[in-house]
């Protein structure tokens, strides 16, 4: 983790005698304007920053490579291009030259794989998620919020395991670890699809934002072997 660019914010030189939220301020700014990587666009996707309140992708993290807009165990991606071989679509091959691995979430096959009996939820086809996650790595996401305040999000996700994930804002811990509760299921009959339970966790995460762009960083504390597919923030209450 500290390898992670927003760590790397706290060498940024403030004054001595500027204490609690300004300080952190200082930094949050320091990080910004140090920060390279850039918010997603492709040839379908052209909304700039995601937004708050609204459902963030974790997916569509930031443009940027390795090191700056993401930190993964290995630099191939084992779900565009291999798990989804490479066939010219946009969802077998979104993203597959980059280190976080990616896959969609997959309807009407024999047996059913996203949507089968054991999801606590069922979320959407076709949804691009990162899976495949390892302890230690992350990614960066620049959002756009409307307004200051606290917001609340809720995490679209499956993990065979259990976990833990932690979240920065412009570089700085905004969040405890945040435990993920694990959605394997004793009943289902096929091992692989463990990886395939989908739940949501109401309230997962809940961020103090100031107005305007900023960069959430997602951390995967412990355990890995989750699917992050969606976070959608509202203003918390």
């Amino acid at each position: 983790m500290l390898g992670s660019f927003g760590r790397l914010a706290k060498l940024v030189v403030v004054p001595t005698v500027v204490f609690g939220a300004a300080m952190v301020g200082a930094l949050q700014t320091g990080f910004l304007a140090q920060y390279k990587g850039t918010p997603y666009q492709d040839s379908q996707y052209q909304g700039g920053a995601q937004k708050i309140p609204g459902k963030v992708l974790c997916a569509f993290y930031d443009l940027g490579g390795e090191g700056v807009a993401y930190h993964d165990t290995d630099a191939e991606n084992h779900g565009s291009g291999m798990l989804n071989k490479a066939d010219g679509s946009y969802l077998n091959q979104f993203r597959m030259q980059e280190g976080v691995d990616i896959s969609y979430t997959k309807f009407g096959h024999t047996p059913p794989i996203d949507d089968s009996a054991y999801n606590k939820v069922e979320p959407p086809a076709n949804l691009l998620y990162v899976g495949w996650t390892e302890a230690g790595e992350w990614f960066n996401i620049t959002v756009d919020v409307a307004k200051a305040g606290e917001y609340a999000g809720d995490l679209l996700y499956t993990s065979n395991r259990g976990g833990s994930l932690l979240l920065d804002v412009n570089g700085e811990p905004a969040t405890g670890p945040l435990k993920i509760i694990s959605t394997f299921d004793d009943a289902e009959p096929l091992e692989w699809r463990q990886y395939h339970h989908w739940r949501v966790a109401s309230n997962f995460v809940r961020l103090q934002l100031p107005k305007g762009k900023s960069v959430l960083t997602v951390h995967i504390l412990a355990e890995g072997h989750m699917n992050l597919a969606t976070l959608d923030f509202r203003k918390a209450e």
